[in-house]
């Protein structure tokens, strides 16, 4: 099981050796939020389609390729994911939701 910092460094060298590090800050947001869309129609299938097996299936497949392109985007802004997750785990601890 790959923790949030390994999981970085795999996108990095991935992102590298197929050149997907070349993008902009910007047009790597831009896939985010079309992965996140892709997301959406596939937690609306879910209301509709009988194989919900399979849609759990493409689902999971819409949801790695946010969570990748969260990672990329991190990267390329020197974020460490790891260090966010553990200081907004601590915010949020002393945080009410209403």
């Amino acid at each position: 099981m790959l923790d949030i910092a390994e999981l970085q460094k795999n996108v990095k060298a991935f992102s590298k050796e197929k050149g997907f590090d070349q993008s902009s800050v910007e047009a790597r947001t831009l896939f985010l939020m079309t992965e996140v869309g892709e997301v959406a129609k596939e937690v609306l299938s879910l209301s509709w389609e009988e194989d919900k097996d399979q849609v759990k299936e493409r689902l999971g497949l819409e949801l790695y390729d946010v969570v990748w392109n969260v990672c990329e985007l991190a990267n390329k802004l020197d974020i460490d994911l790891e260090d966010a997750f553990k200081k907004k785990m601590e915010i949020n601890k002393l945080r009410t939701w209403e």
